[in-house]
């Protein structure tokens, strides 16, 4: 008896041991709640603190102040699910059923989701949806980081004033993706601090992430018995071997050593609340629109994350607009060992037992065969009384205009802090440069030594879409959508100005010479092709020193061109000519006067044809005639026993070079002068940005409603005009002769020689006006032309380019005139004969003048 009062004296001391910790540990969470709601105030957010309290509901529908008869039906079935929960699993916390909405009415949290497809293409794609959902809420933290919320507000709302805590989120991400087709469902869960408070700071910016390579299968060597074996190595290998494992050991361990203490700065904090803090997401089930599997989406970023993802530490319940579901597996190991199988009933505790069963629900072949129909028919009677229709949502459909939509983040601007980066986000037009993002890369973890700034830009007249610039080489590279003036593909650049150091990329596509890329600097230039018929690949340009300005008579300005030292070119193989007649390459030495050949190699050969021009200098030429001398060519003919071509043809070659080169000259001059062209409009667009408006947008489109108003207008000139077309041409020669209904023969040949005699004075009156505008025109040309050649060493540069303006407008207009002229020449005997004919069918005339 002693010995047993002793065992119920000790049960009572570790009842009594196990009461204090339990009530010490409450104590600890009450007081770390207080603490972290305090932390929690202090977050960082770029929109003020917002009352909800001063928020107005009276204009809200009827549905959001009142409960239907079926939503109390629910929420009596929802409070009875909640006591057979909270007697079954007592341990566990309250379960997130039916807060109250804006206007403080209870409403189950299935009805609050109201999906929606929205009438815009990105927003058929859950990652437009979700990007959507990021960018255009502010974040709001939780009131207690480890309790759900009291209130749960209607999308619409939340849509309104721009602004929610993660289960206003998720409803509204959720409400979008089940519009646009996927199983998507809110989830009530817990997560890691770095997740509920959006502090992205440790996390890599998902636009630097590397796409994963795919290993590339190794090209086996083809081994070839007969090659010539290498000369021994005389050195020891073991000695090498020690030597390169020393410092393979000694470079691992500053590289260890270096990892940890970026270890040591990026680790985060140890969190108190590590698996406490409450946090809503939304889980996207594979299956429906072809979604391959199962995965979840974070509100607050909008990107994606395993399901397996270690930062989701647990998950309570989880819905949509036609159930509920209470998750009964252990979630020790986080989210990791998660089954969503929906449809298990061990695992997903449903609410709404009778009805909307998902697709995972079909029991198998087998048990269906074990029930007998008696069973089936007392399943079928207890479902039918427990069945229950989820009500329809009590949100008002939600709406978003094409401005909301276009200017995405409040106040139109957004930045989020990642690990060595930041991410700014802008709505389209808002900057005047067209720039809609930007991702500055930084050196160090505090983000004060930048490295290289992103940027992108839209709806750019010059078709700019990407510029990227390295501070620490201040190399600018400007990426083009296809369509720019010049065809540009690619831009990189120090300084727009020229023989700074350029390489331009084209779309070769666009381009009549099939240029891909030109790479240009103060000395040289090469140019890169892509499918000519010539088999051209690439021209190589070197440049000598600048000499003193040169002034050419009836030039424009002073030349002071670089001059040209060398140009070299390189050929593809021409399938169709033999070996060695198919030049390889072909370099011209301006200042040596030489041109060097060298032809493609043939088959099993190590050496290739080559020829050397030495041009004649002026003095041994006759005029402008060359003499060709045997001394003129060195030829090399790789394994020929042929006899050397005859000095004719040598000759013919020479002097298609000789025109070759002077082509070639020209050429140089004009990619010079595109350059400098290619420069002078970058700068212009630069310093003007213009931004296209599509003809869509009438919001905007001011020039486009200018253009509808004048097409207005024109056809009701044309109407005009057409009115004017229907008047009698025959009425005043008719008025002239007092016609009534019938004519005589006399009076009707009268009409028609009248009326002939009128447009043939017109046709020469018409041509008398050109002729004199032409001549004057001339005249006035002329006259210009002899004051420029009296005034052109007076001209500054810019008076001179003025009057080669005017001039060159003054001939544009001679020109017309004179195709004017020709043509009124040539068309007026038409037009008479054709004004005769028709007369001669003028039912008023054709009586009478029918056999004229």
């Amino acid at each position: 008896g002693g010995r047993m009062e002793v065992l119920e004296e000790k049960e009572e001391e570790e009842q009594r041991e196990e009461e204090l910790k339990a009530l010490e540990i409450s104590a600890k969470l009450q007081d770390l709640e207080t603490k972290v709601s305090m932390e929690q105030i202090c977050i960082p957010s770029d929109v003020p603190d917002f009352d909800w309290t001063s928020i107005d509901t009276s204009q809200l529908p009827s549905s959001y102040k009142t409960n239907s008869l079926k939503e109390k039906k629910l929420l009596h079935i929802a409070d009875h699910f909640l006591q057979q929960y909270a007697h079954l699993c007592p341990d566990r916390k309250p379960l997130f059923l039916h807060p109250v909405n804006e206007c403080g009415v209870e409403k189950f949290v299935s009805t609050t989701v109201r999906p929606t497809l929205l009438p815009y293409m990105e927003l058929y794609h859950w990652d437009g949806c979700a990007s959507f959902v990021s960018d255009y809420l502010a974040v709001e933290p939780l009131k207690s980081p480890i309790t759900p919320p009291s209130s749960l507000y209607s999308p619409t709302t939340i849509l309104k004033y721009q602004r929610g805590n993660c289960f206003d989120f998720s409803v509204l991400l959720c409400s979008m993706l089940i519009g646009a087709g996927y199983d998507a469902y809110c989830v009530h869960g817990y997560a890691t601090h770095e997740i509920c408070t959006l502090d992205e700071t440790l996390e890599l910016c998902p636009l630097l992430r590397k796409p994963q390579e795919v290993p590339k299968e190794g090209m086996k060597k083809s081994s070839n018995k007969y090659r010539v074996k290498p000369p021994p190595d005389l050195h020891s290998k073991f000695e090498l071997q020690q030597e390169a494992k020393k410092a393979a050991e000694t470079e691992q361990k500053n590289k260890e050593r270096e990892e940890e203490k970026v270890m040591e700065l990026e680790k985060p904090r140890r969190d108190p609340l590590y698996g406490l803090r409450v946090h809503a997401w939304v889980l996207v089930l594979s299956g429906k629109r072809e979604v391959p599997e199962t995965f979840f989406i974070n509100p607050f970023t909008g990107n994606s994350h395993s399901t397996m993802d270690e930062h989701f530490l647990g998950i309570e319940s989880l819905w949509n607009h036609r159930n509920y579901w209470v998750n009964m597996q252990d979630c020790w190991n986080g989210c990791k060992d998660l089954i969503f199988d929906l449809g298990d009933a061990i695992r997903w505790e449903i609410m709404l037992s009778g009805s909307n069963k998902p697709l995972q629900l079909l029991p198998d072949a087998e048990e269906e065969k074990e029930l007998s129909d008696r069973d089936m028919d007392d399943m079928q009677e207890k479902e039918e009384d427990m069945s229950f229709d989820m009500p329809p949502s009590w949100v008002a459909p939600i709406q978003i205009s094409p401005r909301e939509f276009e200017t995405r983040c409040s106040q139109g601007r957004k930045v989020i802090l990642y690990r060595k980066a930041k991410l700014e986000k802008w709505a389209p037009y808002l900057n005047g440069n067209g720039l809609v993002k930007r991702l500055t890369i930084y050196a160090d973890l505090d983000c004060t030594e930048v490295v290289e700034v992103r940027e992108w830009f839209k709806n750019r007249e010059d078709m700019l879409d990407m510029r990227e610039v390295n501070k620490q080489t201040q190399l600018t590279t400007d990426y083009f959508s296809p369509g720019h003036l010049l065809n540009l593909k690619a831009h990189t650049y120090t300084s727009l100005e020229p023989e700074t150091g350029h390489t331009m990329e084209f779309y070769n596509e666009a381009r009549v010479d099939g240029l891909q890329k030109r790479v240009e600097n103060a000395n040289e230039m090469t140019e890169y092709f892509v499918g000519r018929d010539d088999f051209l690949h690439v021209r190589h340009m070197e440049f000598g020193k600048r000499g003193k300005k040169i002034h050419l008579a009836g030039t424009r300005t002073d030349i002071n061109s670089q001059p040209i030292v060398q140009i070299k070119e390189c050929f593809h193989r021409n399938l169709e000519k033999p070996a060695d007649e198919d030049v390889a390459e072909r370099v011209f030495l301006i200042t040596e006067e030489t041109i060097h050949l060298t032809y493609h190699l043939k088959d099993k050969y190590i050496t290739a044809s080559k020829k050397d021009f030495f041009k004649a200098s002026e003095r041994d030429r006759k005029g402008s005639e060359i003499v060709m001398t045997p001394e003129m060519c060195i030829t090399y003919q790789a394994g020929s026993s042929e006899k050397e071509k005859k000095l004719l043809h040598l000759y013919k070659l020479l002097q298609e070079l000789t025109e070759e080169e002077k082509r070639l000259k020209q050429q140089v001059r004009q990619s010079e002068a595109e350059v400098l062209n290619i420069l002078k409009i970058r700068e212009n667009e630069e310093t003007a940005v213009k931004l296209s408006v599509s003809i869509y947008n009438t919001e905007r489109n001011e020039k486009r409603r200018q253009q509808n108003e004048a097409m207005k207008n024109t056809m009701e000139d044309e109407l005009s005009g057409q009115e004017e077309q229907n008047l009698d041409y025959l009425a005043p020669f008719l008025i002239q002769i007092g016609y009534r209904e019938k004519m005589t023969k006399g009076q009707a040949l009268r009409v028609r020689d009248d009326c002939l005699t009128d447009f043939k004075c017109r046709l020469i009156d018409k041509a008398n006006i050109i002729q004199a505008r032409f001549e004057k025109a001339v005249e006035e040309l002329q006259k210009k032309d002899q004051w420029f050649q009296e005034n052109k060493n007076q001209l500054s540069a810019e008076e001179e380019d003025d009057f080669l303006a005017r001039y060159s407008e003054t001939m544009f207009h001679i020109h017309i005139l004179a195709l004017r002229l020709n043509r009124e020449k040539q068309t007026a005997p038409q037009k008479y004969l054709a004004l005769e004919e028709k007369l001669r069918k003028d039912p008023r005339l054709a009586e009478h003048l029918g056999h004229a």
